[in-house]
């Protein structure tokens, strides 16, 4: 293995790692931390390679952030930056919910637990905001991209259908526009 692979993979998981240990808000604000890290500073991926990570994330059985962190390191260092990204984001949490197991009863009730709690959830709204608009901007292309949009978050709200069927849909309805698009260019 070559030094600059050895230096990509360190990277991968020790970044990953501090993901895990320090990103409080779940996977969106993950996501934000993704898209600061290797869009913005280092450049490995661009916002609409990261749309992909986490669409195909959310749209695959368990966590959105699991899913996306091994596309993203199978994408940037194959599987071995698929394994060690994975394991760099769930090994922190992992350890610190066995902490928490055991003391949980002993501040499930300390108002400065609770308040602190309240504080992290506050700040960590416009850090997922942020991200939302970042990727917003990368994944609407053009009109038709907002019409999929629209009709996904109509299906979202008014109906009880499936998210994958969903995502399917969407999936459909871009290969069947694009068929479209490439018919009217031959024409």
């Amino acid at each position: 293995m070559k030094k600059e692979q050895r230096s990509r993979l360190a990277d991968i998981f020790t970044t990953f790692l501090k993901f895990g240990c320090f990103t409080f808000g779940g996977g969106w604000s993950i996501v934000a931390q993704i898209q600061k890290e290797y869009v913005e500073k280092k450049h490995w991926i661009t916002d609409e390679e990261l749309l992909d990570f986490t669409s195909v994330g959310r749209s695959l059985p368990g966590l959105m952030i699991g899913n996306a962190s091994v596309l993203f390191g199978h994408h940037t260092a194959g599987i071995p930056g698929a394994l060690l990204a994975l394991l760099g984001i769930v090994l922190p949490p992992f350890v610190i919910m066995i902490g928490v197991t055991f003391v949980y009863g002993l501040v499930k009730d300390n108002p400065y637990v609770a308040n602190a709690m309240m504080g992290v959830r506050a700040a960590v709204v416009p850090i997922i905001i942020s991200a939302m608009l970042k990727l917003f901007k990368a994944g609407m292309k053009d009109l038709f991209c907002y019409l999929i949009a629209l009709g996904a978050l109509a299906l979202c709200l008014f109906t009880n259908i499936s998210n994958v069927l969903i995502v399917v849909l969407g999936a459909a309805a871009g290969l069947i526009y694009m068929e479209v698009k490439e018919r009217h260019a031959v024409s």
